[in-house]
């Protein structure tokens, strides 16, 4: 995983990550159950992923379902579960008609068997596509990710095939989730929180943090485009001194 260096307004975001938060507050203000929230929210996701796939982003991680959602009421999870397959189903085919490269992230083990099967075919059936890639975390927690790296460097020194001395930050990065693609560049949160709800939590260390109070059922085209807006202004240093940048980028355009 490496990060990206675009300068302020060069370029957009190579990998943006979003956590889709505001389904149920938007379905309690119409008076709604929470499961519609959920639905609603599925034509927010399918929106910004034909805008990221429109503008040439590589990249585009949704935090579909994290491993501490388990403790929501049954009757939510279970629903939350029904609508997964149901619009893997519905979706996926339509992915792959527009390059889309469909990829999970999270402990699938605890997922129904039917769920399981339906990850494993979204994922065989866009494998050969070249556009987009779509990481859906689901059953995803950043610590899991975290701990679930430090097991595989474990198993790895125990058997020997690599030295304990050998562990630094770029072997850890390449246990993780993620890896083979760069680090999100801009991390978007609806729903008016301000946290990272344990999402990435590795990924996410030079990431631009972009928080919105719009719900994510009313998150539009529009409030995408601000986001990418506001993220062109910011300038990524990764350590370094503004004047270094503008040092860096003068040298480049020689």
């Amino acid at each position: 995983m490496s990060e990206s260096s675009n300068s302020a307004g060069s370029m957009l975001p190579r990998h943006v990550a979003v956590v889709m938060d505001g389904n149920g507050r938007w379905a309690n203000k119409r008076h709604l159950p929470r499961a519609a929230g959920h639905k609603a929210g599925v034509n927010a996701t399918r929106k910004i992923v034909e805008n990221c796939a429109k503008k040439g982003i590589e990249a585009l991680t949704i935090f579909a379902f994290s491993s501490e959602n388990w403790s929501r009421p049954k009757a939510e999870v279970s629903s939350l579960m029904s609508l997964f397959v149901t619009t893997i189903t519905a979706e996926v085919k339509k992915l792959n008609k527009k390059n889309v490269r469909v990829c999970f992230i999270g402990d699938r083990t605890r997922f129904s068997a039917k769920l399981q099967e339906s990850i494993v075919e979204s994922e065989r059936l866009t494998s050969g596509n070249t556009g987009l890639q779509l990481n859906i975390a689901a059953n995803y927690g950043g610590r899991w990710d975290i701990v679930n790296a430090c097991r595989q460097l474990v198993a790895a020194v125990e058997d020997g095939s690599v030295a304990l001395e050998d562990i630094d930050e770029q072997l850890f990065d390449s246990s993780v989730c993620l890896s083979e693609i760069p680090a999100p560049d801009l991390f978007v949160r609806t729903g008016g929180e301000q946290r990272i709800s344990n999402f990435l939590l590795w990924q996410l260390a030079y990431s631009e943090l972009y928080f919105v109070d719009t719900l994510w059922p009313d998150f539009s085209d529009e409030d995408f485009e601000a986001s990418l807006d506001w993220y062109a202004s910011r300038q990524r240093r990764f350590g370094k001194t503004g004047q270094q940048l503008i040092d860096d980028h003068a040298v480049e355009s020689n």
